[in-house]
């Protein structure tokens, strides 16, 4: 039997007979291991909680449990449409990026675009391959901090997790406004409330992720499969009618470049367009960090996911670039109408068509963002389980996902769309500089582990990782530069101060756990520690008389305490106290000339403390529980002061005796 089994002894038939009966409450199961808590034991209890508890199911389901996570795992087509949305969506805006910078130096410069396309895809498949042999040595996940960290050291690995922290935020923020703006494009009246709808967005992406990924998978795979479907049609569409020479006239944007030119075209100005559509490269280390969200064989379908999606963004990006240079657009300097949208208007016009590839290519870069609430919860739960973060990031909430992980997300990233409002080509000088800090270090770690390791085919692949790790390296040295004055130092500036509060947070958790953990090896003995017990009473009443009822059930010396603002208070409580308690427990009265209850009632607990420091304190709190949540506004909350004032006082437990009108009965049967 368990502590909560109930014995129920009744009559038999016969007489003489007499049965027991086992009641075990419904809250709970038993099995071998011990008891189980049922969904009942987690049922909220008064009106306001049911209600709560109902929002809660409608918004983000029922309850999961621990066992049920098997079938959470997804399959390759919805792991394609969570982890490689953010990558897939970059192809709506990388372009665009790419020909904004070159604009400055007037329309003549656009012609660098596909070369630069070129250029940038060529490192994404380096990236791609190298990071197939991530997924092959560590199918547990964790990525480029794993990587880093086990290769390379604790603080190679902290500074790419930090990297990857704040890529993830800018993911969110960067996707959102990105998904904002093609609707603003499609419906320019809307552009002065983007940063509100943009906010909006994204307590829709939390409380979808909120929901599971398996649940959260199925709410946005259809849209990514959808934009994929429709550009892929547009520009269909676009290469039938350059290749058979029927070249459409350009849209025109609402604001034009100067044709002249206001800068230079000059090696760093290239430098910076290379580095604004390497953007498109973002998203590519979320597949690596969440293998274990993939149905069995875990890894292999994490790279066929990978594979799949370096191929369709290639794919896209190149032909949006070539059509774009092909027909002649120019970017919008008002930032009003994008690239793309400016592409589908010069190929099908304002037809419906066009408003389905505005409709479906905002809807991708919004759930682009997804791509990072599946990356940054899963990351930051690895390193709360390494106790880099706080443990809260590692538990897993009603539906088995990183709840803390994904409210701190969506949280930051809100913070970064106001702050910026949210402006795309304004939060994009601070994109990409964390990932490709993170790139490199990955690569070059899994350099380091086949050097160590030597394993069969370790040439090859160390020669994959190397290469990769140079080529990133390369980006995130150019991406540095170029972005450099345009914010991009601010990143470089916050990953120390990551790094430190990281490792600051792991030397809190060794040292505590230094202190706190027994070795299993050591054998404990437990003493008995006779308490002395201290309760405060206000006045003599039934909450009174239960609180002390309660204290000397506990044993040890008990002393009850008033505090009375003048001596005739003082003797008429004491004439009270020896009528209604006696002399079973002593009273102590403190006269306080200045009105003061809580100072001299501490002064007081110090001084009963120095009588004895070895043994502990206990101080029980009589407190009246209103009916009503409102009732509390009409009582003092001293009990309540007096907590908060005990919680960090060393040697002192505080027990709280609530007293509901409804124990009344109950109060006088223990009284007598």
């Amino acid at each position: 039997m368990s502590g909560l089994d109930r014995r129920e002894e009744f009559q038999g038939r016969r007489p003489g007979d007499r049965h027991v009966r086992i009641v075990r409450p419904p809250e709970f199961r038993h099995t071998a291991a011990g008891l189980v808590a049922t969904e009942r034991a987690l049922e909220r209890r008064g009106g306001i909680g049911r209600a709560w508890s109902t929002i809660h199911r409608v918004l983000i389901g029922r309850r999961l449990a621990t066992a049920e996570e098997e079938q959470e795992r997804v399959s390759r087509k919805i792991g394609l449409a969570i982890f490689a949305s953010d990558n897939i969506s970059s192809s709506a805006y990388a372009t665009e990026e790419t020909m904004r910078v070159l604009a400055l130096a007037g329309a003549g410069a656009l012609a660098l675009t596909m070369p630069l396309t070129i250029a940038i895809c060529v490192v994404l498949a380096i990236v791609v391959l190298s990071y197939l042999q991530v997924i092959r040595a560590y199918p547990q996940g964790g990525g480029s901090y794993v990587v880093a960290k086990e290769n390379l050291g604790v603080i190679p690995g902290l500074v790419a997790a930090s990297a990857l922290l704040v890529d993830y935020f800018l993911t969110v923020a960067v996707s959102v406004a990105a998904g904002v703006a093609a609707v603003t494009s499609a419906f320019p009246d809307l552009h002065p409330a983007r940063v509100a709808i943009s906010i909006a967005l994204v307590a829709f992406l939390t409380i979808g992720n909120l929901r599971g990924i398996r649940e959260a998978g199925l709410i946005f795979a259809a849209p990514t499969y959808l934009y994929v479907l429709s550009v892929l049609g547009l520009l269909g569409v676009g290469l039938l009618r350059v290749t058979s020479g029927a070249v459409p006239v350009a849209a025109a944007p609402l604001a034009a470049f100067a044709n002249e030119g206001t800068q230079a075209l000059t090696l760093l100005l290239v430098l910076r367009a290379f580095a604004s559509g390497s953007v498109a490269l973002t998203g590519t280390e979320a597949v690596s960090n969440g293998v274990q969200a993939f149905k069995d064989p875990p890894d292999r379908n994490a790279s066929i996911v990978l594979v799949a999606m370096g191929s369709l963004f290639a794919t896209l990006f190149v032909v949006i670039s070539y059509l774009a240079t092909t027909i002649g657009i120019t970017p919008d300097a008002s930032e009003t109408e994008t690239v793309l949208s400016l592409l589908a208007r010069s190929l099908v016009g304002t037809s419906p068509y066009f408003y389905l590839v505005q409709a479906t290519t905002a809807i991708i870069l919004i759930l682009a963002a997804n791509t990072a609430f599946n990356g940054f919860p899963r990351l930051a739960s690895i390193m709360a389980t390494d106790r880099f973060m706080p443990r809260q990031f590692a538990q897993r909430g009603d539906r088995l996902a990183f709840s803390t992980g994904i409210v701190a997300l969506a949280v930051v990233s809100s913070l970064l769309i106001v702050a910026y409002d949210a402006s795309v080509t304004g939060l994009i000088p601070l994109y990409t500089v964390g990932v490709f800090i993170a790139f490199t270090l990955s690569q070059t770690g899994m350099v380091r582990r086949w050097l160590r390791l030597r394993s069969r085919g370790w040439l090859v692949s160390a020669a994959i990782n190397a290469l990769g790790a140079f080529a990133t390296g390369v980006v995130a040295i150019v991406v540095g530069i170029g972005k450099f004055e345009l914010g991009a130092w601010m990143v470089v500036a916050i990953i120390p101060v990551l790094v430190a509060m990281l490792y600051g947070i792991n030397r809190h958790y060794r040292v505590i756990g230094d202190k706190l953990l027994i070795a299993t090896s050591v054998p404990v003995r437990l003493r008995a520690a006779t308490p002395r017990v201290i309760v405060p009473i206000s006045r003599i009443d039934r909450p009174s008389l239960n609180a002390l009822s309660i204290a000397k059930g506990l044993g040890g010396d008990i002393y009850a305490v008033h505090i009375s603002f003048d001596a005739d208070g003082a003797n008429a409580f004491k004439r009270r106290w020896v009528a209604v308690v006696g002399d079973a427990i002593p009273l102590d009265t403190i006269i306080s000339p200045y009105r003061a209850l809580l100072p001299p009632l501490l002064r007081y607990i110090d001084a009963v403390d120095r009588g004895d420091p070895e043994r502990p304190i206990i101080v029980v709190l009589a407190e009246f529980v209103p009916r009503h949540w409102w009732e509390a506004l009409l009582h003092n909350q001293t009990a309540l002061l007096l907590k908060l004032r005990l919680f960090t006082r060393r040697n002192t437990s505080v027990m709280d005796v609530p007293y509901h009108l409804d124990d009344a009965d109950a109060g006088d049967d223990r009284r007598r």
